[in-house]
């Protein structure tokens, strides 16, 4: 049985100010992972390597998760997120990794995937969804049921229409629009 969500849900404008003040957002020139040319770069990990702000962090996705069986998430930047996730509501979780190891049982992911299983995927940061569907594809592979991502911010990409198009809905804690907005 999972343990209930006991700590109050983040507000969503201290969400936004906790991503900010943490340095998560940055205005400049950038050049993204697909290699795209940005003026922001968000980057989670300067939000969730603060434990008070992990915690908020993982308040906020904790009032989302609804029911399911597990909850996933890939290496390196939804790890601490999925861990935080699950000591707050109890579930277990799985480890996905970029590339499967080399030796053992090479497995693409850490934990437990049975076939019927109801995963919910957490992501710290989605762009055109290329690696969200990465993650569906390992979870699927295993015989998960994904459906459903949340994320913390949502770049406003493209990652919502092509995620749908595999049947997934993106439930985003905070746009990109909602940073731009915010920034003082």
């Amino acid at each position: 049985m999972n343990a209930p969500v006991a700590d109050p849900e983040p507000g969503h404008t201290e969400i936004v100010r906790t991503l900010l003040d943490a340095g998560a957002v940055r205005f400049g020139d950038f050049t993204l992972a697909s290699g795209e040319k940005s003026d922001v770069y968000i980057d989670v990990k300067r939000a969730w390597t603060d434990p008070k702000r992990l915690d908020l962090l993982a308040r906020a996705l904790a009032s989302r998760v609804g029911t399911v069986d597990r909850l996933a998430g890939m290496e390196l930047g939804a790890v601490p997120l999925v861990v935080a996730v699950a000591l707050k509501t109890g579930h277990s979780y799985v480890v996905l990794r970029k590339t499967a190891k080399e030796h053992g049982t090479r497995q693409p992911y850490e934990g437990d995937i049975t076939p019927g299983l109801r995963v919910l995927l957490i992501e710290d940061v989605t762009t055109t969804g290329g690696s969200t569907l990465r993650s569906v594809e390992i979870v699927r592979g295993a015989g998960g049921l994904v459906d459903r991502v949340l994320v913390v911010v949502d770049r406003e990409s493209g990652a919502a229409a092509r995620l749908a198009s595999a049947g997934i809905r993106i439930e985003p804690l905070v746009t990109l629009s909602e940073l731009r907005g915010a920034r003082t």
